[in-house]
């Protein structure tokens, strides 16, 4: 008998739909859980900031309408990836980061058809066409970046989406072009691994890193 749809993928469906009530019933049901996570997980600096706003809330809220579309298959799943993904954005230049993925989706939207199914049983044994494997791929792209620590999603977007030179990239981040070199290869790896663990239903391991 096939398996019932939990809670959080219908919910999160029903948010894709375009269902505002669907976000509310999420984060009345998780933003707690994500806050105490992020709060034990950051340093007493951000700490502090956590108690004068609310980013907590706003980081999930601008993920969960602006990040790449994705289901889990349960809310244990769900609760990880958010906390994740809230914990590295609110970790260093939040609202530079939020500005660079609000102009990507932007610029290069996905089809609002294209959900990331995350959770390996009910991923697909193959996709219908090379367009929609291409889609797929760059929504895994998309939801690696999220994945990634702030250092490598910064060099990646600076180098890749900005088109920043080497050079330029240094002067941005302070520090020499060799070292620019250096953070960007090793960017790149760490999110290729990213990419293969999601286009491969492995979301534990990609949390787990």
């Amino acid at each position: 008998m096939q398996e019932q749809p939990s809670e959080t993928r219908l919910l999160l469906q029903r948010l894709r739909a375009g269902d505002r009530a669907a976000l509310d019933a999420l984060l009345e049901r998780d933003l707690d859980w994500i806050r105490g996570y992020v709060r034990r997980r950051l340093g007493p600096a951000l700490r502090s900031r956590l108690e004068s706003a609310d980013v907590v809330q706003e980081a999930m809220v601008e993920f969960l309408r602006h990040g790449p579309p994705f289901l889990v298959s349960d809310q244990q799943q769900f609760r990880r990836l958010a906390a994740r993904v809230v914990e590295n954005v609110i970790g260093h230049q939040y609202d530079w980061f939020t500005a660079q993925r609000r102009e990507l989706q932007r610029e290069r939207p996905l089809p609002s058809e294209d959900i990331l199914d995350l959770d390996a049983r009910r991923a697909p044994g193959g996709t219908p066409s090379k367009e929609a494997h291409r889609r797929e791929r760059e929504a895994c792209v998309r939801l690696g970046l999220e994945l990634l620590e702030a250092p490598d999603r910064e060099a990646i977007l600076l180098r890749e989406w900005k088109g920043h030179s080497l050079a330029e990239m240094g002067t941005h981040l302070g520090i020499t072009e060799d070292a620019a070199r250096m953070r960007y290869q090793r960017a790149v790896r760490r999110l290729a691994r990213k990419v293969r663990q999601l286009h491969s239903g492995n979301l534990a391991e990609s949390l787990d890193e």
